[in-house]
């Protein structure tokens, strides 16, 4: 082959294989040519093809960098696919904090690749063959000349992606921009595309306007005076012990659609929501759906909203680096002994180094847990309430206690067997083994709650039991019942969509407090609604965030429901959080 022959191949090959490297990468789990918009395809074709110049000058060989780019591409799409698969949400630059957590549950899942997958791979694998024939080099250059060639092939790259950053550009070329609709910005925009527009969200800015000493004047105008804090002494004096669960992915598919089963899968709570005394029921708006549950634990025990962050963010990993005001550290002065515990591993979402942060005194982890035994492969939800007790009894007698449990009995996935645990839910004209063995862990995990509350029901002390879901499972279990009620989860209305963020929620007592149900909020107000049944007085925060709830019922990342007139309270809301979080 003639040295012309050989430089038009390679000239033809640079231009060619970085395109065909993106239609692949996408293709794990869409069709690039028809989702992805004109002008995002052309930008992502862009980005393919500047990586790849500035491999060529730091490999100094067109064959070793188009393979090298590949390779990026084939591995990269295919940690895309299966965390989409696992959680419904795809890979986003926040992600790489969460790899310690991910690695602790991985061998819970499986990773057998569909055929689309398989064909995806085998397309990989010719290409890098193919690439292999491109045999021209930069090995005559100095080795300062090509690193200052990739240099500024560097420079164009960021600079390049700063255009595609700005929102003006975006609008121009319609670009999708949306951040609390992870997927559709995904499908729409292309893989790289959208990692390089989420890129500027790995830190918070200060919102609008923000100066530390308006923060500090909007609290103190909530600041409780002492007549206030003297009528607010908890039940007849006497501050209630509170215990909370979050449960693992404990919902009520219900809210998506109308489907029978053989037997009702949350006798007890379906109970409470309608007739119990002496109960606050609702359901619960979250600002996750699948999986990063420490978000949800996180609005609940801050008060602050992962509306204000980066989506996909994980503020455990990202932003607490210090102590911050939260429930635990505001109960702990208050006098209670404080416990934080979950029957897994201590650094999942970094909880062991999180925890005494929020002011949790005492943790819990798996190796802690007493008597311990598994549904499937997690610690039940039973173990779980019984070691609730044994702490319970175990408190010291002259502190009430605040404890808070995260669960894991009822953690994806959910289509393998097991022989400890057999599916006994059904679903009428559904034959899904992932809901029915979903809903059989929800049957589970109601029958261990009612055996709580009962036990709790006994005690002379008074007791508050807060419990409610982190988040609803993955489509995988989701999507027969959107089948069953003629809908699929790619064409979802934005009202169907927000129902896939909403959890049950309940607070019972063994004393009497006003009962309440269809009383419907988001996990950012939930601890200032427990302190305030709980008869206890409130931090200027709390306050303020009982107060924005009635113009504001449901602040969340999937969506906020305001009356018209509130946004000057968002507005205060966002530079009191971000004081809270970043600047107290």
């Amino acid at each position: 082959m003639s040295t012309k022959l050989k430089k038009f191949g390679t000239i033809s090959g640079l231009a060619l294989f970085p395109i065909v490297h993106f239609y692949l990468l996408e293709a794990y789990t869409h069709n690039g040519f028809t989702e992805v918009r004109p002008w995002s395809q052309l930008f992502n074709i862009l980005l393919f093809e500047l990586a790849a110049w500035i491999l060529i000058f730091l490999f100094r060989s067109v064959k070793w960098a188009l393979r090298a780019e590949g390779i990026c591409a084939m591995v990269i799409g295919l940690v895309n696919y299966y965390v989409y698969t696992f959680r419904s949400l795809p890979f986003v630059p926040w992600d790489i904090f969460s790899i310690g957590t991910a690695f602790s549950v991985i061998d819970q899942y499986q990773f057998m690749p569909t055929f689309q997958v398989a064909a995806v791979l085998a397309g990989f694998g010719i290409v890098l063959y193919l690439e292999g024939f491109l045999e021209v080099d930069f090995t005559r250059w100095k080795w300062y000349a090509t690193l200052f060639a990739a240099l500024a092939a560097g420079l164009c790259l960021g600079a390049f992606s700063g255009v595609l950053q700005k929102e003006d550009f975006q609008n121009r070329h319609r670009m999708y921009n949306k951040l609390f609709t992870p997927v559709y910005m995904w499908q729409v925009n292309g893989f790289a595309l959208t990692m390089v527009m989420e890129l500027p969200y790995l830190s918070v800015e200060k919102p609008a306007g923000y100066q530390t000493e308006e923060a500090e004047d909007l609290l103190a105008a909530y600041e409780s005076s002492e007549k206030e804090d003297s009528e607010k002494n908890g039940v007849e004096g006497t501050m209630p012990n509170i215990i909370v669960i979050m449960d693992e992915a404990f919902s009520d598919l219900s809210v998506l659609g109308d489907f029978q089963t053989n037997q009702d899968y949350m006798p007890f709570v379906r109970h409470l929501f309608t007739e119990a005394d002496n109960t606050i029921t609702g359901y619960l708006n979250v600002s996750v759906c699948g999986g990063n549950t420490a978000n949800t634990e996180f609005e609940f025990l801050t008060g602050n909203t992962m509306a204000f962050l980066p989506q996909g963010s994980i503020p455990y990993q990202q932003y607490i680096h210090d102590s911050i005001p939260a429930l635990p550290s505001y109960l702990k002065e208050l006098g209670y002994e404080t416990y934080g515990m979950h029957p897994y591993l201590a650094s999942g979402w970094e909880r062991d180094k999180v925890y005494p942060l929020l002011g949790f005194s005492h943790t819990k982890f798996i190796d802690d847990y007493r008597n311990r035994a598994y549904v499937r492969q997690y610690i039940s939800d039973d173990s779980c309430m019984k070691e609730i007790i044994d702490t319970y009894e175990e408190k010291d007698a002259d502190k009430p206690l605040f404890l808070f449990q995260v669960t894991m009995q009822n953690h994806g996935s959910y289509q393998d067997a097991h022989e400890n645990f057999t599916p006994d839910i059904t679903v009428e004209g559904a034959s899904s083994y992932s809901l029915s063995a979903y809903l059989s862990l929800i049957k589970k995990t109601d029958e261990a709650l009612e055996e709580l509350i009962s036990y709790f029901s006994q005690e002379e002390e008074p007791v508050m039991v807060v419990f409610f879901g982190d988040h609803q499972p993955n489509d995988v279990v989701a999507e027969p019942v959107w089948q069953l009620n003629g809908k699929s989860y790619r064409s979802l209305s934005g009202e169907d969509t927000f129902l896939r963020y909403q959890v049950p929620y309940l607070i019972w007592t063994n004393y009497d407090i006003q009962t309440e149900r269809n009383a419907d909020t988001s996990a950012n107000y939930l601890g200032a609604k427990v302190l305030e049944a709980a008869g206890l007085k409130l931090p200027a925060y709390q306050k303020f965030l009982l107060e924005l709830s009635e113009s504001c019922p449901v602040v969340s990342a999937a969506g906020i429901l305001k009356e018209t007139d509130a946004e000057i309270d968002l507005e205060k809301y966002k530079k009191l959080q971000y004081y809270q979080l970043f600047d107290r």
